[in-house]
């Protein structure tokens, strides 16, 4: 966690030389864990977490927003044997105002493929959390194999969210199938900005991540991405929300929902 930690601080201070009004990490930037065991014996609340605390730190200082994946205790009907896989956002003042924990886990027995079974040792979450109005606009907090789910974003573009985030640890293998197809879909179909800061290359010998960090416009134009191999040093992905093009796109090809027909998400 020490070496994730000084590797986001690094990623803070790329964030605040480029102007940046929010800084997005990725899923499980406090660690990801060779295997289920291991993930549950990591895992420390964010009030005691050293990784959360520094981040918190940091925000504070350079007075600069920061969303992050990280993993907490699970709640006390799942005893001591799962975590949550949440995703929290720090304020300016180093405040943890908004936490969403991940709906959809990814359990997956791919052949020649990856294959993870997250709910054997993560809780999942059980409601979407309403956007919030931020510096860069309303974000809507999702993560990772949410992606593959078009309902709650669909759901957070209904609440008023301009801005939609997927922090990932995609597989390589699906990664190359579906990242930028899912991301893209999940923009032009709410016509909202889709942040998704993802992890990149080998973190133990089972799991390597795809990477490929993206902004996608709400015309689904890809504004920045970054590639899938891992650095030297980590990279941010810089780019402008325009919220004036949002609401014309939104005008302009306006998505009436039959709800008289299906039902309203």
């Amino acid at each position: 966690m020490a070496h994730n930690l000084s590797q986001c601080r690094l990623l803070v201070q790329k964030a605040v030389a480029a102007g940046a009004k929010a800084l997005f990490l990725p899923e499980a930037s406090d660690y990801i864990a060779p295997n289920a065991s291991e993930t549950v014996s990591s895992v420390r609340p964010a009030s005691s977490s050293p990784f959360v605390q520094g981040l918190q730190a940091s925000a504070r200082e350079h007075k600069l927003p920061i969303n992050v994946g990280i993993h907490e205790p699970s709640s006390p009907k799942h005893g001591e044997n799962k975590v949550i896989n949440s995703l929290v956002w720090i304020n300016e003042n180093g405040q943890i105002e908004h936490r969403y924990q991940k709906l959809h886990l990814f359990d997956v027995d791919i052949p020649g493929g990856p294959s993870l079974q997250e709910s054997s040792s993560v809780e999942k979450g059980t409601e979407i959390v309403a956007p919030f109005p931020t510096a860069v606009g309303n974000v809507g907090l999702l993560i990772c194999f949410d992606l593959r789910f078009p309902e709650p974003s669909i759901s957070l573009r209904r609440q008023g969210a301009h801005i939609i985030t997927y922090p990932s640890a995609f597989t390589v293998a699906t990664g190359q199938a579906h990242w930028s197809a899912l991301l893209r879909a999940r923009a032009i179909e709410t016509q909202s900005y889709v942040i998704a800061a993802a992890q990149v290359g080998s973190h133990n010998e089972k799991r390597t991540s795809y990477g490929h960090s993206m902004i996608v416009s709400p015309w689904g134009d890809i504004v920045a991405e970054l590639g899938g191999e891992k650095k030297d040093e980590p990279e941010i992905a810089v780019g402008e929300i325009d919220l004036e093009r949002m609401e014309k796109i939104r005008k302009e090809m306006p998505l009436r929902r039959r709800t008289d027909v299906y039902p309203e998400v």
